[in-house]
């Protein structure tokens, strides 16, 4: 990771900087086909106990966010963008008392909303300590469009959906999700 842990402001674990990242984002509008590949995509990396980052921003990302959390020693990172607020420590005390959250962002706690500049600013945090991307969707000529053409994305695997229209899909070396089946083997392709 690019950005010094000391220059960032927490709340929670800090080791969980140290695991293995996959961010989850997604455009704020998607079609509703990636829903269910998304939650089946979800439910696999709480079985895994893999490390997810995200802002948690869009509709879809904050469904992800409330079903990854039902799982006891789910590791997440929460990007924010903007400061970290008193609030938070009591509305998910039970999560950090668990040691299986982190919030994270670079801005003080008088940024107290999330504008384009900051939500930009996260987004490149999060690019920076990704080690691979589940993006579902990407509107076109979006934010995600541009973070994905930055020096922080371009390089790192990205695994996505096969929608019309999906962005996503021009990324060099993007990956098709395929949900695997009920016995652990990939769905057949039709």
């Amino acid at each position: 990771m690019l950005t010094p842990p000391e220059e960032l402001r927490t709340l929670g674990n800090p080791a969980l900087l140290a695991l293995p990242k996959t961010v989850f984002l997604c455009s704020r509008a998607y079609p509703a086909a990636v829903e269910r590949d998304t939650y089946l995509w979800a439910m696999e990396q709480r079985q895994q106990h893999r490390c997810i980052a995200s802002g948690f921003h869009s509709r879809l990302e904050q469904t992800v966010y409330n079903f990854l959390r039902q799982e006891p020693g789910q590791p997440i990172v929460y990007a924010l963008g903007r400061g970290i607020q008193h609030s938070l420590a009591f509305e998910h005390e039970e999560d950090l008392r668990l040691g299986q959250l982190l919030f994270i962002t670079p801005f003080e706690p008088e940024v107290s909303a999330v504008s384009f500049e900051t939500a930009a600013i996260r987004n490149l945090l999060l690019a920076d300590m990704a080690d691979d991307f589940f993006i579902p969707y990407v509107t076109p000529g979006g934010n995600l469009a541009q973070l994905l053409a930055d020096t922080m994305a371009r390089d790192k695997p990205l695994l996505t959906l096969d929608v019309p229209g999906n962005a996503a899909l021009a990324h060099p070396g993007a990956r098709i999700y395929q949900p695997a089946g009920l016995l652990g083997s990939s769905r057949p392709t039709l």
